[in-house]
């Protein structure tokens, strides 16, 4: 036991001081390619790694030339342009004199714009802002790409698929599993035991059982992939958590039963002048109010903990005059390891709360009420 828990403190241990080394000597790398050191473009970074990306960085160092590289690797970019379908490698972007990122592709010109891709005018070379800093001879894209995120839930779902696929085999050869399946099993049988049966009920929630483990585990995964240094931020975006809200949404939804709907549009035990306007409140918290609850409980709980974390981070850079290298590098290892062990926690609750809201909402759908 004492060994398992060193090692599980060595690991996160190991996790924060690897994200500390991303910074490199003297600091991280901004979306330009340079250190950073001051507050503003701290600032700049961690909106950066919060974002998705086109590419995969996993680090940055510099060499004794002085020379700033970057280590990770490209992802394919896919693109349906005013040309039609348009692919090529997130490696040929580079920068521009005017610091844009450009790249030419079958004779159209495409600009990257803070991780938004535009398709440039024919004729143009560079992109032309207005006012508000608009590109005014670019056009924004249809991006199919696979991007950061993408390459995230790709990957969490490999796991997911290789985890219960040895769960499967393992009740195939016995009744108790072994290896990955010893560490799921508890957990399938308390998102059953613990979520589904009390919220949805004894006869109907199987039918619900392989939504509510996939999106349990589905955000458990990407939660602590976002722990890690390869710096997933996937359920940080809002893209992400409005898709798994809106699946809850369409479940429960198309599984209502005739009782749900009459209670929600035609309230009984009220008065008649009464039940129009409440219809038209149970609708709107049933179509909008539950579902924004579920991505922007999500969203922000998963963005404010990789704000905290990185930001703590940081204070090795902000706090270097003050305690110098070694002090400010020793605060901000022991600030962060103490946020992380906490996120890991919030990792885990963040699941949770997704999949019992979910299984609850489902259940107050297929719920039968009792006539008299």
């Amino acid at each position: 036991m004492i060994a398992k828990k060193s090692i599980k403190f060595l690991t996160i241990v190991g996790i924060v001081f690897f994200s500390l080394s991303t910074f490199a000597k003297s600091g991280g790398t901004s979306e330009k390619g340079g250190q950073v050191s001051s507050p503003e473009q701290i600032n700049d970074y961690i909106k950066h790694h919060l974002a998705d990306s086109h590419d995969f960085a996993l680090f940055s160092y510099t060499n004794d030339a002085g020379e700033r590289k970057h280590v990770g690797f490209p992802l394919p970019v896919i693109l349906w342009t005013s040309n039609g379908l348009t692919t090529f490698m997130s490696s040929e972007f580079h920068h521009n004199d005017d610091g844009h990122v450009l790249v030419e592709k079958n004779g159209m010109k495409f600009a990257k714009i803070h991780s938004k891709i535009y398709e440039l005018e024919a004729g143009a070379s560079v992109v032309e802002f207005d006012d508000d800093h608009h590109a005014k001879n670019a056009a924004r894209v249809l991006d199919f790409s696979i991007t950061k995120s993408v390459f995230g839930m790709l990957f969490a779902g490999l796991l997911m698929f290789l985890g219960f696929r040895s769960l499967a085999k393992g009740y195939k050869k016995g009744a108790i599993p072994t290896g990955v399946g010893r560490v799921l099993e508890p957990l399938v049988i308390y998102v059953r035991d613990e979520i589904a049966r009390p919220n949805i009920g004894e006869k109907k929630y199987k039918k619900f059982m392989p939504y509510l483990l996939t999106v349990f585990f589905f955000i458990w995964i990407l939660n602590l992939l976002g722990l890690t240094p390869l710096g997933f931020n996937v359920t940080g975006q809002i893209a992400v958590t409005v898709c798994l809200a809106l699946f809850t949404l369409v479940i429960y939804l198309s599984n209502g039963t005739k009782d749900f709907w009459a209670h929600t549009l035609w309230m009984p035990g009220v008065p008649v002048i009464l039940r129009p306007i409440l219809a038209i409140i149970e609708l709107v918290g049933f179509v909008l109010i539950k579902p924004f609850s579920l991505l922007v409980r999500l969203f922000a709980n998963i963005t404010a903990g990789h704000f905290v974390v990185m930001s703590l981070i940081a204070l090795m850079i902000t706090l270097k005059n003050q305690f110098g290298a070694v002090g400010s590098t020793g605060i901000s290892l022991v600030l962060a390891l103490f946020i992380s062990v906490i996120e890991i926690l919030v990792a885990f609750l963040q699941a949770f709360i997704f999949t019992m809201l979910s299984s609850l909402f489902i259940g107050m759908a297929v719920e039968e009420h009792e006539h008299h």
